[in-house]
């Protein structure tokens, strides 16, 4: 318990220490810091701006351990609002890893699960709800859940919120809490949305900012593949094969993926497991003490599940999927180059996808550069090198004595090559091979990678635009130079400008959300309107 003398400084109890040092915590991240002493002395709201796998959750957890006691007439005392299902699940099972011998009762409550289920177990009384906002006004809707006499109300990935337009849901929700309670926001960004809504409900809030991260590591290695979907799975087993060891874990986008990439490793022999949100924390601990020993070299995951995972010998992180944005690629590719050690983040990339990678490397500022994948010969003669060091270190270890009465037995009146030969086949043939690997299409980027692109622009002389303040407006928002904007034509109400091709991916990626009625504010200008 040494070790967790800093957690100890923060203000939290032996038993929650114990709790920390059960769950292999060392010392607390910057966020943790900033908040847990601030929640544990109470009253004061706080807002905090910490990027995602910082380890938020036990930022607000501990000190709603520490200060809650279960409750003796089943009302709610603490609501934790989530953007997901698997986030609030993750949420949940982390608090309760959390409590230690504390009888605190926590639940989960998102949509997709059995309502009446959730009924049952409110009606036991929640002390800690961690849901999503559907679900929750479901609840409040049916009068299934009270939220009136709440101390505690916790906002999780507010940006995450936001863009999934849970606004006005978060509102309604708020409007049925006590006016007296201690609130928390926790966003990556500070959108102005987000900021109405703490000016509104909040209490003259601490805002607590945590430096991001360095986007890139010096000792990460970024590179991309161009496939299709359907060759991604072949193109992964190429990539581990290729490897003399590999250690790493492999980003999905949907628990589905997960488990389909698991399975079907599984089936090719690989030791992997898969990890989401639907994982039991019994099963995960599993899972994560065999990968951390090595007994399991291969961590199929989603975001989400792959939050609070710290090993710092990662060989590769690849993403099978894009991911949804350039923070959560950064973190991503973070759990490689750590502790002085090399490491590789890979990326499949879709054709379909190109313009989302180009957005990534443009708002992470980092470089990802091509490469070809490994063909079959390359496999099978990393194999046969493979053999022959394997065969060789077997050899320095003098440990094929109990074999050398039936290799003499073998050799004997035969060629030594033949006997080599055969034992090769009879033990590789399969790996050896060449009509056992499947063919991988070369995917083709239908894209004019070095070319311009004339951009249509919803704004024009009647939204007060000229060439400069069009050019500043587009600088501003998207972060591209505006070297890069050029031949900009405004009319009454739109305008044209010319930008290299990688840069209009960025802009139009940018304002993608953005409309002036039922247009586009940016999109590609159509043939014979430039």
């Amino acid at each position: 318990m040494e070790k967790l003398i800093q957690f100890k400084e923060l203000g939290l109890s032996e038993s929650t220490l114990k709790a920390l040092d059960k769950k292999g915590f060392e010392e607390p991240s910057p966020i943790q810091k900033m908040t847990i002493p601030i929640l544990l002395k109470g009253g004061q709201d706080v807002i905090g701006q910490a990027q995602t796998g910082t380890g938020k959750t036990a930022a607000f957890g501990l000190p709603l351990i520490e200060k809650l006691e279960p409750s003796k007439d089943k009302k709610v005392q603490a609501l934790v609002l989530a953007p997901t299902r698997e986030l609030a699940v993750q949420v949940a099972e982390e608090i309760n890893s959390l409590k230690g011998k504390k009888k605190l009762k926590v639940l989960p409550v998102y949509g997709g699960q059995s309502i009446e289920q959730q009924i049952r177990q409110l009606k036991t009384g929640i002390d800690i709800i961690v849901g999503t906002p559907g679900r929750i006004m479901d609840h409040l809707d049916r009068k299934t859940m009270k939220i009136n006499e709440i101390s505690y109300f916790i906002l999780d990935e507010a940006d995450e919120m936001l863009n999934m337009g849970f606004v006005e849901d978060i509102e309604s929700i708020l409007k049925k809490t006590p006016d007296e309670k201690q609130m928390l926001f926790f966003s990556a960004t500070m959108p102005n949305e987000i900021m109405k809504i703490a000016k509104k409900y909040m209490k003259s809030p601490e805002v607590l900012s945590v430096k991001k991260d360095q986007l890139t590591t010096n000792l990460t290695e970024q590179i991309y593949f161009e496939v299709s979907n359907s060759d991604k799975f072949e193109a992964l087993c190429r990539i581990i094969d290729i490897e003399e060891f590999f250690y790493g874990i492999i980003f999905c986008r949907t628990k589905l993926s997960v488990d389909e990439v698991a399975l079907k490793l599984g089936e090719r022999g690989y030791l992997a497991e898969a990890l989401h949100g639907d994982i039991s924390q019994y099963q995960r601990e599993r899972i994560l003490k065999k990968f951390k020993t090595k007994n399991i070299n291969i961590l199929v995951a989603t975001d989400v599940a792959a939050r609070g995972i710290d090993v710092t010998e990662l060989t590769h992180v690849i993403n099978y999927a894009l991911p949804q944005d350039p923070e959560s690629y950064v973190h991503r590719i973070g759990r490689t180059g750590r502790a002085g050690k090399e490491g590789t983040a890979i990326t499949f990339v879709t054709p379909e996808e190109y313009r989302k990678l180009l957005f990534i490397k443009k708002v992470a500022k980092t470089e990802i550069r091509k490469e070809n994948l490994p063909g079959i010969y390359d496999i099978i003669n990393k194999k046969k090198s493979q053999i022959k060091k394997d065969i060789e270190c077997i050899m320095n270890e003098n440990s094929f004595d109990k074999f050398s009465e039936l290799a003499n037995e073998i050799l004997k009146d035969k060629n030594p090559v033949d006997v080599i030969a055969s034992l090769i086949k009879y033990s590789f043939e399969d790996d050896l091979n060449e009509k056992n690997y499947n063919e991988i299409k070369e995917s083709k980027f239908d894209i004019n990678k070095k070319g311009k692109t004339r951009l249509f622009v919803a704004l024009g002389k009647i939204d007060g635009m000229n060439p400069k303040k069009l050019v500043d407006f587009i600088e501003k928002e998207s972060g591209v130079l505006k070297d890069n904007i050029r031949d900009s034509k405004i009319f009454d109400k739109f305008s044209f400008i010319t930008v290299p091709f990688e840069e209009a991916e960025v802009i139009i990626e940018t304002f993608k959300k953005g409309k002036k009625g039922k247009r586009p504010l940016i999109e590609k200008a159509k043939e014979g309107k430039k």
